[in-house]
């Protein structure tokens, strides 16, 4: 009988419709073209913005992969381009775990500095609309190459490297005396490193989408160091290395729920412009995102050293069980909070050095890019979630560093969200 249901005419449409809104690609056999997200979206600086793009899929080739895209921003007329391709080094495809690859890649794309988005694109449709100023690119042009190596173990590791021509864009610019002086700006910079990551996550579970790999936290804790190293000798601007240590562990509590720790910590050797330092992950958009800081603005802060934590307490329905109505609605309640200390040492502060960049500032010489220097910077957040099985609504509050310019001290953040 199922045999014979996929072959109904209106059958297979339904469930092509179903596949390209769950997944955002339109398989056509040897390839797919996608993500319907990313085709449209809109920002100040490239205006609208259209993207076209697709992939080979495994009916193509199980040992290479080949995509590419092309977009074009109507406002700063200028065209954004993609072509990557990854060899499986087994006899599997790249989304079958465990992966070992070869991918090698050129693109050509702008980028907004401190965002860095989980599981979704960056120029997805839905993150177009943006609050208050937003006038701060980059245009990247990079070259990237690098081995993944999976083991059955879930210990994993990346060897890299990657070349990116960074030229700052809107508001934004690069000077070594004053930052209003924009005729004196530098034009780009390069930026060459080496990069190493190593990844444990025992037992670890996911699901495996078309274009991330979507873990299911466990009880078991995941640890990851990231390691760079950018020289001079290697068409660099400055001689430096960076250090990234993390680690995030979900606690169960018995009938109080469970809570979700994510801590990071961070540090520079050497001396570097602040666009080669740590840039927190901040959110102008208004949708909630779980590793981001929801009410800190792009570029808002800079560190040469830091040190973060994430909790996400979630009680699976400890408060909201006792209330006939939202049990009867399936509401889930979430707290959470988030904490960041940070520092800029003298040997990598402008104020010490000339060799090293101005923060940017408003024209009225505001600073606009901050150190954290003084105190940790804290935002908090009460949530509803599992509304209609799939959204989550915050309140968010910011608590710390209020008096800087076009801070929004609270709002409302919507998550789109699928517990498995």
């Amino acid at each position: 009988m199922i045999d014979s249901i996929k072959k109904i005419p209106s059958f297979k449409r339904t469930m092509n419709i179903v596949f390209f809104l769950l997944t955002g690609y339109k398989d056509f056999g040897y390839f797919e073209i996608g993500p319907a997200n990313a085709f449209y979206s809109y920002n100040l600086i490239e205006g609208f913005r259209l993207r076209f793009g697709g992939r080979t899929t495994p009916k193509f080739s199980k040992k290479y992969n080949l995509e590419s895209y092309l977009a074009y921003g109507f406002k700063d007329e200028k065209y954004k381009y993609y072509f990557g391709g990854t060899y499986s080094l087994t006899d599997r495809t790249i989304f079958e775990f465990p992966v070992k690859s070869i991918k090698a890649s050129y693109q050509c794309e702008t980028k907004i500095p401190g965002q860095e988005l989980q599981f979704v694109q960056e120029d997805n449709i839905f993150l177009s609309l943006k609050r208050g100023v937003n006038d701060k690119l980059l245009y990247n042009k990079t070259f990237k190459i690098e081995q993944l190596n999976e083991f059955e173990s879930h210990f994993s590791y990346s060897l890299g490297y990657e070349f990116i021509q960074q030229t700052p864009a809107g508001s934004l610019f690069y000077n070594y005396n004053d930052y209003l002086l924009h005729q004196n700006s530098i034009n780009h910079v390069n930026i060459s490193r080496i990069n190493l990551t190593l990844r444990y996550a025992p037992y670890e579970q996911f699901y495996q989408g078309k274009s991330y790999r979507i873990p299911l936290i466990g009880k078991y804790p995941v640890f990851q160091i990231q390691f760079s190293v950018g020289a001079k000798a290697m068409a660099n601007e400055y001689n430096y290395s960076l250090l990234t240590l993390g680690i995030s562990k979900r606690f169960y509590l018995s009938v109080f729920g469970y809570t979700d720790i994510t801590c990071e910590a961070g540090k520079l050797f050497g001396r570097a412009s602040y666009p080669y330092l740590f840039i927190p992950r901040a959110n102008q958009t208004y949708s909630y995102q779980l590793q981001s800081y929801n009410l800190m603005n792009f570029l808002e802060f800079v560190s040469d050293e830091y040190a973060s934590v994430f909790i996400d307490h979630y009680f699976n329905g400890f408060i909201f069980n006792k209330i006939p109505l939202l049990k009867k609605l399936k509401f889930r309640e979430v707290v959470s909070s988030k904490f960041l200390y940070g520092n800029v040492t003298d040997n990598n502060n402008p104020s010490y050095h000339n060799d090293i960049f101005k923060f940017p500032v408003e024209n009225n010489g505001i600073p606009i890019t901050n150190t954290l220097e003084a105190k940790p910077y804290i935002e908090g957040s009460v949530g509803i979630a599992n509304i209609f099985k799939f959204f989550r609504i915050d309140y968010v509050r910011r608590f710390t560093y209020l008096n800087l310019p076009n801070v929004s001290s609270n709002g409302i953040r919507i998550r789109f969200k699928i517990d498995f």
